[in-house]
């Protein structure tokens, strides 16, 4: 009997009004809602799975977005944390600062997983209107319910 996977994302993996220092404040900030959501085990293990990720290819997208993810044996479910950085933070995006950051966790068996949910999540960010609706969302529920619409689980 295999256990149901949780929703990609919920409103306690979404964040508004992040005003980060930079990019590790942001990172540390999105792991700690995974962390207490229970889809992280380990805090500063996944940080440094993800910073030796974003080592290797930083992951600053078009449409001023930040993409850091990790598979990592710190994670039990896979995950989607999201936050709105209105202010923006340096991502090394070639069009600017991201307004929005999404940190992906997957288990580190989970390399199929791990890729559909950053194919899925890549397919609707091309779209303006769909980073439009999380910029304008005004809370972490309607992240999570826009989120959880447009981007296909796994």
């Amino acid at each position: 009997m295999t256990t149901a996977q949780p929703p990609l994302t919920t409103p306690e993996l979404a964040a508004t009004g992040l005003r980060p220092a930079d990019r590790d404040e942001a990172v540390r900030h999105l792991a700690g809602l995974l962390h207490a959501a229970g889809r992280v085990t380990d805090l500063e293990g996944f940080l440094a799975d993800v910073r030796a990720r974003e080592e290797r290819m930083p992951t600053g997208m078009p449409g001023r977005v930040g993409l850091p993810h990790a598979r990592s044996a710190h994670v039990t479910a896979a995950g989607l944390a999201v936050g709105v950085c209105p202010g923006g933070v340096d991502w090394g995006g070639p069009d600017g600062d991201a307004t929005l950051v999404f940190l992906i966790a997957a288990p580190e068996g989970g390399g199929e997983q791990h890729m559909k949910i950053l194919a899925s999540l890549a397919r609707r960010l091309i779209h303006e209107e769909f980073r439009a609706s999380l910029l304008k969302a005004p809370d972490a529920a309607e992240i999570a319910a826009v989120v959880t619409r447009e981007v296909a689980a796994p």
